[in-house]
């Protein structure tokens, strides 16, 4: 059986890890290379590393501290933010990425992911969805979650996994920062529209979360957090001890 992955996230900003709640306020964590080199020593089975102001500020993802953080980190590294053309792809896979994550640069050119699949492949692209509900209907946001684009979520992720994406991280607005549970109603459609790993993003706020996740929705490949591992809310060798007695497979 396929074991379950567990994923911190790095949101960097100014060279900076930074963390909010639904997008906003966001207050200083730590540098992430201190934070990745924790990560790798901890138990984590893969990091994602986001230039979260990147794409809103109309610029290139900051490689000089990619670079150094990638040189800490042993285990697969993602990473987004500024994503806008197959050179981007190449310019951050050259600084120690294994996968990179394109969500506004997707959305400005649908033919990016196809572009990129082809020169890398499948493996290497992942689609990163910033998802939100407005007026009961899931819909995609770009720039780090502060413009809508009007378009209806699933069908969007399904074009870019036809496209050839590999990976899909569902980003829920409504419950990023919340530490109320992931949004398994928005993950369910996700799941069920595509046959790519999928990876859970925005609500967990305890063991329990994951927990949850996993029995409710198998489909599910991994769960991405960020604040609950920052500040030592959860102990990743903690919640993979817990999944374990929950027959979830687990690396340990």
């Amino acid at each position: 059986m396929i074991t379950k992955r567990i994923i911190p996230c790095l949101d960097v900003k100014d060279g900076r890890v930074v963390k909010g709640v639904n997008f906003k306020g966001l207050g200083d964590v730590a540098s992430p290379v201190e934070l990745a080199q924790f990560y790798t020593k901890c138990g984590a089975d893969e990091l994602v590393f986001y230039d979260i102001t990147a794409s809103a500020e109309g610029r290139k993802l900051f490689t000089d501290i990619l670079c150094e953080t990638a040189e800490k980190v042993f285990i697969p590294l993602t990473v987004g933010g500024g994503i806008n053309t197959v050179e981007d792809f190449d310019r951050v896979l050259k600084c120690g990425a294994d996968k990179v994550s394109v969500n506004s640069g997707a959305i400005k050119n649908p033919d990016l992911i196809k572009q990129a699949s082809k020169l890398y492949g499948n493996q290497c692209v992942v689609i990163s969805a910033d998802v939100k509900r407005v007026d009961g209907v899931f819909r995609v946001f770009a720039k780090g979650g502060r413009e809508n684009t009007g378009m209806e979520a699933i069908s969007w992720i399904k074009r870019c996994v036809d496209n050839g994406a590999g990976e899909v991280v569902l980003n829920s607005i409504d419950t990023d920062g919340v530490k109320k549970g992931f949004d398994l109603e928005m993950l369910d459609a996700v799941c069920n529209a595509v046959n790519v790993p999928v990876i859970a993003s925005g609500g967990a706020g305890c063991i329990e979360d994951f927990i949850n996740l996993f029995k409710t929705l198998p489909k599910v490949d991994a769960g991405l957090a960020a604040s609950i591992f920052h500040f030592g809310e959860v102990e990743i060798k903690d919640l993979k001890k817990a999944m374990q007695e929950n027959n979830i497979p687990a690396r340990i």
